[in-house]
């Protein structure tokens, strides 16, 4: 039981990686906050863990309302007196615009989503992480943090920011007694592209280009299990990467 009584706050929870997220850390022993803004999918999959033998509830959150944020760390705290983990997972797509056709309100929509949710969740949880003086924090990033043909402006910008982001906490809180690392999944087979929407004709068909070298789609449990290894003790001398998990992907 590599995660045996840890307490993992999971978002984005409800399928995925995030479901197989939180259902790999309960296998390994963990306590999951199973967190989605889609409650009846959230809780589905915290009942299913709790039949097969271990413990979870679940919660619902928007990512981009603060308060729902807020009442995510109150509810885990009052279920379990602590955090250890937190895996920011969700995310939202853009609809592959370039910069020369994406609208404000598509910008603003996944950053708030894809970058202010998930600083506001790292905010939170360091906080509660200093006060412990200890925690780890896990970002599912996206293969788009580090490279430029993988989506559209808006979600490149906003998975680069995340890697900064990431990199950043991980340094100015190496010696509180606090990690932050990030998963960079290469294709991941998921639901994510039914938050896309206008999709651009021209943006998709240059991001085309980008997915011409990808190996092979990957299964939501294969990620799954780098963030349990990000999770675990077993990484204590791993702070502050950006780990691909992609299949070589990023190697082309």
């Amino acid at each position: 039981m590599r995660l045996q009584d840890k307490v993992a706050i999971v978002t984005g929870a409800a399928s995925g990686m995030g479901k197989a997220i939180a259902e790999g850390y309960a296998n390994e022993g963990a306590k999951v906050v199973v967190s989605d803004y889609n409650f009846e999918g959230a809780k589905a999959v915290a009942d299913a863990i709790n039949v097969n033998g271990g413990v979870a509830i679940a919660n619902r959150t928007n990512v981009a309302e603060l308060a729902d944020l807020e009442n995510l760390f109150k509810e885990t705290k009052d279920a379990f007196g602590k955090l250890d983990i937190i895996v920011n997972n969700a995310g939202i797509m853009d609809g592959m615009e370039p910069v020369g056709e994406i609208s404000d309100e598509k910008w603003d929509r996944v950053f708030a989503v894809n970058t202010t949710g998930v600083m506001r969740a790292m905010r939170i949880a360091t906080n509660i992480f200093l006060e412990q003086g200890y925690g780890v924090i896990v970002n599912n990033i996206s293969a788009g943090g580090l490279r430029g043909a993988r989506a559209g402006a808006a979600y490149t910008a906003s998975k680069h920011a995340v890697t900064g982001l990431t990199k950043n906490t991980a340094y100015m809180y190496a010696n509180s007694g606090i990690r932050c690392n990030g998963i960079a999944p290469g294709g991941v087979a998921t639901n994510i592209s039914a938050s896309m929407t206008n999709v651009s004709e021209f943006g998709a068909g240059r991001q085309m280009t980008g997915n011409a070298t990808m190996p092979r789609v990957g299964q939501p449990e294969e990620i799954a299990q780098l963030a349990i290894f990000l999770g675990s003790d077993e990484s204590s001398f791993v702070n502050g990467q950006v780990i691909a998990a992609d299949a070589g992907w990023l190697a082309y």
